[in-house]
């Protein structure tokens, strides 16, 4: 009677699911550091993605009300002057130009090929600079993408390595002395995942969009060309 009784209280106390913070507590020291490595890399991630987003979306939406009201003024200077100081690479971008023109033409206009070459550049600089600007911590992305499954895989090992050791130490193979250890060697792994996942996907993502508005900046740079090429024509 009392053996069953203790059969059963030993049943009724054996765990019904996975329990992550009791896998994480019983895990190996090494185990418990790659996996706060693992949780940490995520978290900076999710900020990085969702500092990137607004980031992004903010300057598109700056970008396109610049633009427009750009290329709808009769003067070019009092627009700038207008958005002078503020967060907008097109402003920016349009900014370098005028600067390169005034350069050219001080004190007279003696090689129009050369302050077309030489605008055309200052441009194209300044959309390299935004478009790096903007993609500067996108590499944690692709490093954590890269790396985290493999730094979840040398906790899988490492705790794996710990329940042979175990068996050797209690000289048995039950499944009940190996499948504590197997199980928080095998989470390491699920956070490595779990960290690498969002990563690679935000990376892709943003690096398209990157690549998206870098092309909407030198669209706008080649019409701005145009017109400053016009205008040195008459100059």
């Amino acid at each position: 009677m009392n053996l069953l009784a203790a059969t059963a209280s030993g049943v009724a106390a054996a765990p019904t699911r996975l329990d992550p913070l009791e896998l994480f507590l019983d895990a190996d020291i090494v185990v418990q550091a790659v996996m706060v490595g693992l949780l940490l890399a995520s978290v900076w991630s999710w900020m990085i993605i969702i500092s990137f987003g607004l980031r992004i979306a903010g300057a598109r939406r700056r970008s396109k009300k610049f633009e427009a009201e750009f290329w709808k003024a009769d003067d070019f200077d009092s627009v700038m002057r207008g958005n002078k100081g503020k967060d907008i690479p097109s402003a920016r971008v349009a900014s370098a130009a005028m600067l390169e023109w005034k350069r050219s033409t001080k004190g007279g206009l003696k090689d129009r090929d050369g302050a077309r070459q030489r605008i055309a550049s200052a441009m194209e600089s300044q959309v390299a600079t935004e478009a790096d600007d903007l993609a500067d911590r996108l590499g944690f992305l692709a490093t954590t993408g890269s790396v985290a499954p493999f730094v979840g895989l040398f906790g899988t090992v490492w705790g794996i390595m710990n329940s042979f050791f175990q068996i050797g130490a209690q000289e048995s193979s039950s499944l009940a002395v190996v499948a504590p250890g197997i199980s928080e060697a095998l989470f390491a792994t699920a956070i490595g995942l779990f960290a690498a996942i969002p990563a690679v996907i935000a990376y892709n993502r943003f690096s398209g969009s990157v690549n998206t508005f870098e092309a909407r900046l030198q669209r706008f740079a080649d019409r701005f060309h145009a017109n400053l090429s016009r205008e040195l024509e008459r100059v």
